[in-house]
């Protein structure tokens, strides 16, 4: 494709290019955030509320993946390398929180009707819900090597450069990119069943694996010596780019990006095992009222036969 011909500035990143070929990213972005705002309608015209906030997030994830997708940042993103670093950490990191917590499952059973060709996207959306392909797709064996391999196995071996020579491939990796993110962050963020269990201790296992790893990768970027990538070693000279330069931007990028999104999400997935465990807390001290401590009595019972047998024995 062609390249811009003006330097990169955040003027450039973000103006339009009518002469690139249509960006499919940012159109299935504008398709799906027609449908969630149809759906919400919907919802809302039965007599059924549905949380301003959840629209607003779903929202923001799909206008940020229209903008690192479809403006003229994409373009950029062929040839220098902290372009697309900051593509990859935005799809992978920043949007899937966002479309996760406007809980799109949860809306499209509510608003999907229960008959004609609604009954069967429903029993679609069942049969994925309890599938066990569904279950290993969210897994921690399958989202902590698809995050590894998005970073080392991606850049560190001949693949990136095979995959960005075509649009196809470029779109594909930016694809997965958003993909992966999503698959990590749903069963931790996610308000509605997921297919498969979490525990919360098993989330709080997957954040403290995968969200640090990126950390590693940035800081073997910034202390690298030569360009690791053709792909951007050579960007136009009317750009004026010195390429470790922009390398070593790249590296701050994967370094520093993903903390004030870790934060957010650590701070959310907190509030929500809270509540969690008050449901949780409550449920056992209503039982406790109806037909009392049954843990508490059979130890205090078992304490009592220890008791007894001790003064046998005496």
């Amino acid at each position: 494709m062609d390249l811009p011909s003006d330097p990169p500035s955040l003027r450039t990143l973000l103006s339009v290019d009518l002469g690139d070929p249509f960006p499919v990213i940012a159109l299935g972005a504008l398709v799906v955030a027609v449908w969630y705002l149809a759906s919400v309608a919907r919802t809302r015209s039965e007599g059924r509320t549905w949380p301003w906030y959840r629209t607003a997030s779903f929202l923001t994830g799909c206008a940020i993946t229209a903008v690192v997708t479809g403006l003229q940042i994409d373009s950029y993103g062929y040839a220098l390398f902290s372009v697309f670093v900051f593509q990859h950490l935005t799809l992978s990191m920043a949007v899937p929180p966002l479309l996760v917590l406007g809980s799109p499952g949860r809306l499209l059973l509510r608003a999907t009707p229960h008959h004609g060709f609604g009954r069967y996207v429903l029993r679609a959306a069942l049969i994925a819900l309890r599938s066990p392909v569904g279950a290993a797709l969210v897994h921690p064996v399958v989202t902590v090597p698809l995050f590894l391999f998005s970073y080392y196995g991606l850049y560190l071996t001949p693949l990136f450069d095979f995959f960005a020579v075509s649009r196809p491939g470029h779109v594909g990796m930016e694809l997965f990119f958003l993909g992966s993110g999503i698959l990590f962050i749903l069963p931790i963020l996610a308000t509605g069943p997921v297919p498969g269990t979490h525990t919360n201790m098993g989330r709080f296992f997957e954040l403290f694996v995968e969200m640090p790893l990126h950390v590693f990768f940035g800081l073997f970027l910034m202390m690298a010596s030569t360009p690791l990538l053709t792909t951007f070693s050579s960007p136009p000279s009317s750009w004026n780019v010195n390429v470790m330069d922009d390398q070593q931007l790249a590296g701050g990028l994967a370094w520093s990006y993903g903390e004030p999104v870790a934060v957010f999400v650590i701070i959310v997935f907190a509030i929500r095992w809270r509540r969690d465990e008050a449901i949780s807390n409550g449920v056992v001290d209503k039982r406790v009222d109806r037909v009392g401590d049954i843990d508490l009595e059979a130890y205090n019972a078992y304490l009592r036969e220890l008791s007894q047998g001790s003064d046998r024995h005496r």
